[in-house]
């Protein structure tokens, strides 16, 4: 059962800027060798980077007891208590504080998250970060998974 999900999308003004970008790309080249030119070199570069900011969105959800943050799945019952961090704790996480054995889900566009300890003694990594729009959501879900795993 899916108690919690979420699509780290890039924001709006992303796209226009890999557009706008795109078309003075394309005018540049418009200006100078044409039109065949300028639609090349307008569309090449914005397709493949619309491409790029389509698969840099991950999905971060909590379902049959188990945390899914882009590529990786946890289960809940192996996460201690679930922090959640505004935009400044979680700028330390990802920065200075950081530690390179941890799971970090970051996108840059998400600026605040959750951080929670790994109590699985067979797993080397101290703690995941996972970004979140959402953090006391995502945190609330992970608690009330945990306890039904516990109590079910």
């Amino acid at each position: 059962m899916q108690t919690y999900a979420e699509r780290l999308t890039p924001p709006v003004a992303l796209w226009v800027a890999v557009w706008v970008g795109a078309a003075f790309l394309g005018i540049s080249f418009y200006a100078a060798l044409g039109p065949a030119a300028g639609l090349l070199a307008m569309l090449v570069p914005g397709v493949l980077l619309s491409v790029v900011l389509v698969r840099s969105a991950a999905v971060v959800r909590v379902v049959d007891g188990d945390l899914l943050a882009g590529p990786a799945r946890i289960p809940v019952r192996f996460l201690g208590p679930v922090e959640v961090l505004d935009p400044a704790q979680a700028r330390e996480v990802r920065g200075p504080a950081s530690d390179p054995a941890a799971y970090h889900l970051i996108r840059g566009w998400v600026p605040a998250g959750v951080r929670a300890p790994v109590r699985d003694p067979a797993d080397p990594t101290p703690y995941w970060f996972v970004a979140s729009r959402r953090p006391a959501e995502l945190a609330a879900a992970i608690d009330d998974a945990r306890a039904t795993r516990v109590s079910g």
